[in-house]
């Protein structure tokens, strides 16, 4: 009888227990959205790579969340694509991309391919390519558009013209999403589309989907200096956790950890704007707004981790509930985007666009990105996203699980 009584009890408290954590695991605990690898692709054995990648990934998959992180997606990023396509003709090309691409959804990961141009002089035949790879497949590229040497205008106009392109020739001009003209961008970043590496590959990079915790963090904060430190608190040390765990799947796997993308992405109602509004007491793009996103930039720059990618605020506006509220009511608009990249991370990122924006409106806003990004020394993107057939008024239909959809504004 007695033994029977110790055992109900340690029952009752373990339920008691899981319990509690699963009530604060919303709030408190984040996700990882992206374990990314990186593999220097063999086109001639590349099914043989893949299958020995992914069982790497799932096993660092097992192992966060065996340490309580769930996981949500598994990625491999390659090299810059021409580099294992070199001397093939185009149909062979978008071929050998459509296997890719099949295989990557039956083994259900994401796949980047790097950018078409990656240096200045890149000539454009990469970017044409990469227009047909985006519009027939669900992979992820990229045009590098600035780097030490300053804007390559050239890559600007590339990234600006495959945007018109995708937006006419798939449904819904979804194919934007997985594309981004990127600015400074390091390599080993583990977010899509900019991802890429520029070495032998056998490496892997970490990224959250922490919105929730910034939310927790700012809840009960009187001011941006409380909030900061609670966000510190409660950030740094799940950003430990995960990064010892890193460590012990590096030394069991063999693969070099890069680093842990600090950015806090949200997700639809898991959501960052909700976060500032909770803070400022006011809806994002108001006064103390600006404050908002420096309090979360500078914690997240602060915390001692090996950082890879942005690490700084991510303000998707289509993949945020609350932005997504803001755009449509008008109360946001790019050169507000602009103007917080200054101080957080990303850039211009899922900004929905009306249909009839020119070719030459979408480079002045990619060039004002980049312009702010080799200004500032700092990595940014632009993924904008206009809509065939829309104009101002005019409300988006995204079936993309990433995306809300938005009322479209006018353009200035």
């Amino acid at each position: 009888m007695r033994t029977r009584f110790w055992a109900v009890l340690r029952l009752a408290m373990f339920l008691a227990i899981a319990a509690t954590a699963l009530a604060q695991a919303p709030a408190g605990v984040p996700k990882i959205r992206t374990v990314t690898a990186f593999i220097q692709l063999d086109r001639s054995r590349y099914r043989e790579q893949i299958a020995e990648t992914l069982i790497k990934l799932r096993q660092a998959k097992v192992a966060f969340e065996r340490a309580g992180y769930e996981v949500q997606t598994i990625r491999i990023t390659t090299q810059p694509f021409p580099e294992y396509v070199r001397g093939l003709s185009k149909e062979r090309a978008l071929a050998f991309f459509r296997d890719y691409d099949a295989l990557a959804r039956k083994e259900n990961f994401a796949a980047s391919i790097g950018p078409a141009m990656r240096s200045a002089g890149d000539g454009g035949a990469s970017a044409e390519l990469l227009d047909e790879i985006l519009s027939t497949t669900t992979l992820n590229g990229s045009i590098i558009v600035a780097g030490e040497d300053g804007v390559r205008w050239d890559a600007v106009r590339a990234a600006a013209h495959l945007m018109k392109y995708l937006e006419e020739h798939t449904d819904h001009s979804r194919g934007n999403f997985n594309f981004a003209a990127t600015a400074m961008l390091p390599a080993h970043a583990p977010f899509f589309p900019g991802s890429y590496h520029d070495d032998g590959g056998g490496e892997f990079a970490v990224g959250l989907q922490s919105a929730n915790v910034v939310a927790a963090a700012f809840a009960s904060a009187s001011d941006a200096g409380a909030a900061g430190k609670a966000l510190e608190s409660a950030l740094g040390a799940h950003a430990r956790t995960i990064e010892e765990v890193a460590r012990q799947i590096e030394s069991k796997i063999g693969w070099k950890y890069m680093g842990l993308d600090l950015s806090p992405a949200p997700l639809k109602d898991v959501s960052i704007g909700a976060a500032i509004e909770d803070l400022t007491h006011a809806r994002f793009g108001s006064s103390g707004t600006m404050n908002a996103v420096a309090t979360i930039t500078g914690v997240l720059r602060g915390l001692p981790v090996q950082h890879a990618g942005y690490s700084g605020l991510m303000l998707p506006i289509l993949e945020d509930s609350v932005l997504t509220q803001r755009w449509s009511e008008g109360r946001l608009n790019v050169d507000d985007m602009l103007a917080y990249s200054a101080i957080c991370g990303t850039g211009l990122d899922t900004i929905p666009l009306p249909g009839d924006v020119t070719q030459e409106q979408l480079e002045k806003m990619i060039g004002d990105m980049a312009t702010l990004a080799v200004k500032l020394h700092k990595p940014l993107s632009a993924r904008l996203l206009p809509v065939s057939g829309k104009k101002a008024g005019d409300r988006t239909e995204f079936d993309n699980p990433f995306l809300g959809n938005a009322t479209l504004q006018p353009l200035p």
